[in-house]
C-alpha cells in the first residue's frame, strides 16, 4: 500500500546526503521504514500520515521501547514530513497528548554512560602495549579524554589536520567538523604532552602520512584506510576488561565514556561550566549538567 511512501523515503534520503550527519540519515531511514510497516499493517498512509496513526504508533512502541527511542522515532516521522513540505502530524494535539502519556509511563531518564575518569583512564592505558594496536588504543584514549571528542569526531581526524611546531616538535590538532559545527568552521583541540607523545608514537609506528589518523587493524596486523565509529565502543570495553573493571560497570562503558569522565574531572577540579562547555563543544547546558551530576565538589 505504501509503495509511494517507500519511494519518497529513498528520494528524500538521497536528497539530504551530505547535508545531515550519516547517523542522522540512518536514523531517519530505519525509523521511517518501521513506521511504514506499521501503516501497512493498519492499511493506512505513511506519507502523509494522519495524527491518529502516529498516536497509535506511539502507543504500540510504548510497550517495548524506551522513551528516548520513541522520541527519535517520532522525530524521524516529523522530519520526513517537513523535508517534503507536508503537514507534520507530530504537532497535532492527539500526538502530543500520547507523547505526554508515554513519558509519564516510561519516564524521561536516559541511561548515562559510565565515565572514564583519570583514575580509570590510567588503568586502561597500563594494559596497552607497544604493539601497533596498543599504541593506537593508547593514543585514542588520551586524545579522546583530553579533547572530549565524540566517536564520530575521533574517526574523522586526518593527518593533514596536524600542525607540528618546528621549534619544540609539539603537536596541535584541528577538528574540522563536529556535531555542533556542521559547517566546518573548525576548532583547535587541547592535547596534553602525554597525548601528543602517544599520538606521535602511533603515527611513527603506523607510518601514516595522509588521510585518517586512526585506522582499523586486521587480525593479520594490516592497517586499513579508516576506523568505523562503532569500533571506539569495542576498544573501550576491551581495555576496561583487561584493566579488571567489574562486569556490571563495564557494560555501561561506551564511546561517550571519555567525554563523561573528562567533564566530571574538569568539574571536580573547579573548572567553570562555560569552559567545560567550550572544551566539549556543547551547545546545551542541560546536556553537560546530566554528565556532571553527582560529582563531589
Amino acid at each position: 500500500m505504501n509503495d509511494t511512501a517507500r519511494n519518497l523515503l529513498q528520494a528524500t534520503i538521497k536528497k539530504i546526503e551530505g547535508a545531515y550527519a550519516p547517523s542522522t540519515i540512518r536514523a531517519y531511514k530505519s525509523n521511517f521504514e518501521n513506521f511504514i510497516r506499521f501503516c501497512d499493517e493498519n492499511n493506512t498512509n505513511a506519507l502523509p500520515a494522519s495524527s491518529e496513526i502516529v498516536a497509535s504508533y506511539i502507543k504500540k512502541l510504548s510497550g517495548h521501547l524506551k522513551s528516548s527511542s520513541i522520541k527519535i522515532a517520532v522525530a524521524s516521522i516529523a522530519a520526513l514530513h517537513n523535508l517534503n513540505s507536508l503537514k507534520d502530524p507530530a504537532q497535532a494535539p492527539d500526538v502530543k497528548i500520547e507523547m505526554r502519556r508515554m513519558y509519564r509511563a516510561l519516564g524521561r531518564y536516559a541511561k548515562q554512560a559510565y565515565g572514564i575518569n583519570r583514575d580509570l583512564l590510567d588503568k586502561m592505558i597500563e594494559v596497552t602495549d607497544d604493539s601497533l594496536r596498543g599504541l593506537r588504543d593508547k593514543a585514542i584514549l588520551l586524545l579522546a579524554y583530553d579533547s572530549l571528542c565524540r566517536r564520530s569526531e575521533l574517526v574523522s581526524l586526518e593527518f593533514e589536520d596536524l600542525i607540528i611546531n618546528s621549534n619544540d616538535e609539539s603537536l596541535k590538532l584541528k577538528l574540522r567538523k563536529s556535531k555542533t559545527d556542521p559547517h566546518g568552521i573548525g576548532k583547535n583541540l587541547y592535547l596534553s604532552n602525554e597525548a601528543q607523545h602517544a599520538l606521535k608514537e602511533w603515527i611513527v609506528k603506523s607510518k601514516i602520512s595522509s588521510a585518517k589518523i586512526f585506522r582499523a587493524i586486521s587480525s593479520c596486523g594490516n592497517i586499513t584506510n579508516n576506523l568505523d565509529a562503532s569500533q571506539i565502543n569495542r576498544i573501550y570495553k576491551r581495555l576496561a576488561k583487561l584493566a579488571g573493571v567489574d562486569d556490571n560497570l563495564r557494560k555501561n562503558i561506551s564511546s561517550h565514556s571519555t567525554r563523561v569522565g573528562a567533564a566530571q574531572d574538569l568539574m571536580s577540579t573547579g573548572t567553570s561550566l562555560p569552559i567545560i562547555m567550550t572544551r566539549g563543544r556543547w551547545s546545551k547546558t542541560d546536556t553537560v549538567m546530566r554528565y556532571i551530576e553527582g560529582v563531589d565538589l
